[in-house]
C-alpha cells in the first residue's frame, strides 16, 4: 500500500439477484453493461459463494465476516445484534466515515438498528418498491420515488455532504430485484419477448432425496397472483401454465435489474466526476444466488449452485489491474478482512474468513481455501418448505445433509427423522441433476468429503446434527 491513499469504499449489494441474469457471467437473458464496466475494470469473482443461502444471514456475515452461528443471524426472524464488531466499524475507528443506506433486513427496533455507523437511513423489513419508509436516527418517513433510485440518491447525497479529506466507506443496499418484482414504468418495454427457459426446467427430481422434492419453490405451483400481477389465462395445461408464469416472472424481474443496473451506472459516473473512481474499492455484489427456473424453480436456500453463488465484481484501479477472473473459492464470510486489508486496518480477532485481498494485488497471496462450508437453518419455512442442511463444497465436488429439523433455532427439540445425503460431481454433472451419494463409485470421494466437512465444522465452532453420523440400519434417535 505504499504511496497508495487509502481508499474509499463503495459496496453495492442487491437482493435475489442472480449472476446468471448478469451480462459478466454470460446471461444470455439480459444485459447489464454499467455492472459489467465494473468487472471490466477490475475483477470478477466466478467461485464467491453464500455460506446461507437467504438474505439476513448472508447480509450479517458479509457485515460481521462470521459464519450464522456465530454472528447469531441464522434465519430471516433471528435478528442482529447490532453492537457487534463489523467491518465498518472498525473503518470507523481507523479514521473513515461510514454510513449504511437502504435495505438493513436484519431486524429493527433497541439492539438490532444499524450501529457503529457515522450515517444510517434503512427501509423497513423487506420494504416497498414505492415510496419506501426509512428510518434514520431522526425517525420514520416517507420517501417518494422509486426505491432503487430513492437509495443510489440518498448515498451520494451523503457522501458528497462531507468535508475534509478523510476516507469514506458508504453500503448502497437495494431491495430489488427482490420478490414481488415491481419495476419502473420506464422499463416496461423491455423483455417483451420469449425469454429462453434454462436448461433443467422440467427437471424431474428423480434421484433427489425427499427433502429437496417437498420444497414448495416451483414456478407453476406456487408463484402467486402478487407475484405475477395478473391472473393466467384459462385453459393452461400443467406446462402451459409453468411457462407463462415463468416468461411473466422473469419480465418482471429483469425490469427491476435493469434499474439497478442504471443505478450502478449514476454511482460509477459519480465517483469519476468527483475524480475519485481510481482510489476507490467499488464492489457489486448480491446476498445470495436465485432460481431463475432452473429445476422449474424460483427462490433460492438450497445448496444447489444457482442459489449458492453470488455475483461479485470488484474495481480498485489505483491498486489492483483490470480485466481479471478470480475462480478460486471466496465466500460472504472473506469480504470484511478483505475490505479491511485492502484499507490497511486489522480485523477483529473473532472474524473467520480469508482475505483475498493479496490474491488481487499478487503480493504474498496465501493459499487458496480448498473447499467452503454452507449452512442453512430455516428449517420448514411456512411459504417454502425448504429443509434444514448444511454442506461442503469443493472445486469439484458438492456433499449436503438434509438433517430436517430446526435443531439450534428458539424453541426446536430432538431430531426425529433420519438425514438424507447428496452428492454432486461438478464436472461430470454441472447441472446438479443426479445425485451419486449412494453410488458405490463415488464412496471413496464420499468419504473424503464428509472427513473434510467435519473437519471444517470444528474449524469453525459449529456443532454437527447428531444424525450426521447415523447410517442405514441404526436406530434413531427418538
Amino acid at each position: 500500500m505504499s504511496g497508495i491513499r487509502r481508499p474509499n469504499i463503495v459496496m453495492i449489494l442487491t437482493d435475489d439477484h442472480a449472476a446468471q441474469a448478469i451480462g459478466a457471467y454470460g446471461s444470455v437473458i439480459n444485459t447489464t453493461p454499467r455492472i459489467d464496466e465494473i468487472g471490466q475494470l477490475g475483477w470478477r469473482f466466478d467461485n464467491c459463494f453464500a455460506t446461507n443461502a437467504l438474505c439476513s444471514p448472508s447480509r450479517a456475515s458479509i457485515l460481521t465476516g462470521t459464519y450464522s452461528h456465530v454472528n447469531g443471524v441464522t434465519t430471516l426472524v433471528t435478528p442482529i445484534d447490532a453492537s457487534q464488531p463489523t467491518f465498518p466499524s472498525l473503518l470507523r475507528e481507523a479514521g473513515y466515515r461510514t454510513a449504511m443506506i437502504g435495505k438493513w433486513h436484519m431486524g429493527d427496533g433497541e439492539g438490532h438498528d444499524p450501529q457503529n455507523f457515522d450515517y444510517w437511513d434503512v427501509i423497513i423489513e423487506q420494504g416497498e418498491y414505492w415510496n419506501p419508509r426509512l428510518l434514520s436516527e431522526d425517525g420514520l418517513r416517507v420517501v417518494e420515488g422509486y426505491a432503487t433510485d430513492v437509495i443510489t440518491d440518498l448515498a451520494l447525497r451523503w457522501v458528497d455532504s462531507l468535508d475534509g479529506d478523510d476516507p469514506w466507506c458508504v453500503l448502497i443496499y437495494h431491495k430489488a430485484p427482490h420478490r414481488p418484482w415491481e419495476p419502473h414504468p420506464r422499463h416496461a418495454q423491455l423483455y417483451t419477448d420469449s425469454i429462453p427457459v434454462p436448461d433443467t426446467f422440467d427437471d424431474d427430481y428423480a434421484t433427489r432425496s425427499a427433502s429437496v422434492r417437498r420444497a414448495l419453490m416451483r414456478l407453476a405451483e406456487n408463484l402467486n397472483i402478487e407475484d405475477l400481477k395478473v391472473q393466467p389465462p384459462a385453459g393452461l395445461d400443467y406446462e402451459q401454465l409453468a411457462l407463462w408464469k415463468y416468461q411473466r416472472y422473469m419480465e418482471d424481474y429483469l425490469r427491476c435489474v435493469a434499474a439497478v443496473d442504471e443505478n450502478v451506472g449514476r454511482v460509477t459516473d459519480w465517483l469519476r466526476e468527483r475524480g475519485d473512481f481510481d482510489d476507490t474499492m467499488l464492489i457489486y455484489a448480491s446476498d445470495q444466488g436465485f432460481f431463475l427456473g432452473e429445476h422449474g424453480w424460483f427462490d433460492k436456500r438450497f445448496m444447489f449452485e444457482e442459489s449458492l453463488r453470488m455475483p461479485m465484481l470488484l474495481s480498485y484501479p489505483a491498486a489492483i489491474p483490470g480485466g481479471r477472473v478470480h475462480d478460486g473459492i471466496v465466500t460472504n464470510v472473506d469480504f470484511a478482512q478483505t475490505i479491511l486489508e485492502a484499507a490497511g486496518v486489522e480485523p477483529h480477532e473473532r472474524m473467520q474468513g480469508r482475505s483475498f485481498w493479496r490474491d488481487l494485488t499478487g503480493i504474498e497471496p496465501t493459499p487458496p481455501a480448498a473447499g467452503m462450508y454452507y449452512r442453512y437453518w430455516e428449517h420448514d419455512d411456512v411459504f417454502h418448505h425448504a429443509p434444514a442442511h448444511y454442506g461442503y463444497r469443493t472445486d469439484r465436488y458438492k456433499l449436503i445433509f438434509y438433517y430436517n429439523d430446526g435443531m439450534g433455532l428458539p424453541g426446536t427439540g430432538a431430531f426425529r427423522y433420519p438425514g438424507e445425503w447428496e452428492l454432486y460431481d461438478l464436472v461430470e454433472d454441472p447441472h446438479e441433476l443426479r445425485n451419486v451419494a449412494d453410488d458405490p463409485a463415488y464412496a471413496a470421494v464420499r468419504a473424503d468429503l464428509e472427513a473434510a466437512m467435519l473437519a471444517e465444522q470444528r474449524r469453525l465452532g459449529d456443532e454437527p446434527h447428531p444424525s450426521q453420523f447415523i447410517r442405514p440400519g441404526d436406530a434413531l434417535v427418538p
